[in-house]
């Protein structure tokens, strides 16, 4: 009996040069690990455009296959936490990076990177959910412990992009007056639609201002960095915080120390890959609550797996909106 065999986008670097490929593989290419699913979705996120186009130096191994998240389904499994059938998430970990990751129709991994799918909610809208809306629901979460600024906006920068819609929405759904910047105007009936109450333009945070404006922002999610975040600091009110996630802006920027020690800002750094499970299941529930599948396909794009590295460029040219879904298997009909 022959074995199985499934396609899988791989990236292999060496000497000869970078090649980027689907390949037909059997099972037993795949790593050791104790759970083998079936890919049935993964998600193309700004590190993943990075890793596909060369970009970034994002692989730490090669050949793989990048990908950072996905959702699928168990067939064979060593862990006593899972059995075949089971619909599991997975975001992290260093898969896509180090470890083969979800461009691939089967992959083996550790257990303990696994998180059960939450109940009601579809392998779809998992990824749609994905590294980004893990992202930006522990932003919220980390807001949350701190207190927002009765009376403030909240801010959310990138806010058309994956981290951002999904946190926008987020916020909205909580009861937040949410002030959505972009460097995209055009998408503003996106983002009204996904609960921003105002839109702001980008370039009025970059721009070089004071040292301190205005008290105005009660909270704020940074995706972006660089010059945007030294503008978003600028005009946290007195006692607020910032929850920074992103770099697409640039991963330095020069400030002063005057948000902190004279309005008492605290500026939170968010880490998604290593959240230990416990945390991550909080952060599953929350998100399936908070998120119907209505919002969700507001906003999503579902490509095919052939198309992927054609949006690998789209992505790392700022040219997509929301959350890009990946049908893996080829099996979605929308």
């Amino acid at each position: 009996m022959s074995e199985e065999r499934f396609t899988a986008l791989v990236v292999e670097e060496g000497a000869d040069g970078r090649r980027v490929e689907f390949r037909e593989l059997p099972l037993s290419a795949l790593p050791e690990g104790e759970v083998l699913v079936k890919v049935a979705y993964s998600t193309l996120n700004y590190k993943d455009g990075l890793a596909i186009t060369g970009k970034g130096k994002i692989l730490r191994s090669s050949p793989l296959a990048p990908g950072i998240d996905f959702a699928g389904t168990v067939v064979e499994s060593a862990d006593p936490r899972y059995r075949p059938g089971d619909n599991v998430v997975l975001t992290g970990w260093g898969v896509g990076e180090r470890h083969w990751g979800g461009y691939s129709q089967y992959t083996r991994v550790k257990g303990e990177w696994l998180v059960p799918l939450p109940e009601g909610m579809t392998l779809k809208h998992a990824m749609t959910i994905g590294t980004a809306g893990f992202t930006a629901m522990l932003c919220v979460l980390a807001l949350e412990r701190h207190g927002f600024i009765p009376g403030r906006e909240v801010l959310v920068t990138g806010a058309a992009g994956g981290v951002g819609s999904v946190a926008v929405a987020l916020l909205a759904k909580a009861g937040h007056k949410v002030i959505a910047a972009t460097g995209r105007p055009h998408e503003e009936a996106y983002l009204r639609d996904l609960g921003a109450s105002g839109i702001l333009d980008r370039n009025v945070l970059s721009s070089p201002g004071r040292p301190l404006e205005s008290e105005r922002w009660g909270g704020a999610i940074d995706t972006v960095g660089g010059a945007v975040l030294a503008g978003v600091l600028r005009a946290m009110a007195m006692r607020s915080a910032v929850a920074i996630c992103g770099n697409a802006g640039g991963a330095e920027f020069t400030t002063s120390v005057y948000p902190f020690i004279l309005r008492g800002v605290t500026m939170i750094g968010i880490e998604s890959v290593m959240v230990p499970r416990a945390e991550r299941l909080v952060a599953w529930e929350r998100l399936a609550s908070d998120l119907t599948p209505e919002l969700l396909d507001r906003m999503t794009t579902v490509i095919p797996f052939a198309e992927l590295p054609a949006y690998a460029e789209q992505i790392t040219n700022a040219q997509t909106r929301g959350r890009v879904v990946v049908d893996v298997q080829g099996e979605d009909k929308k």
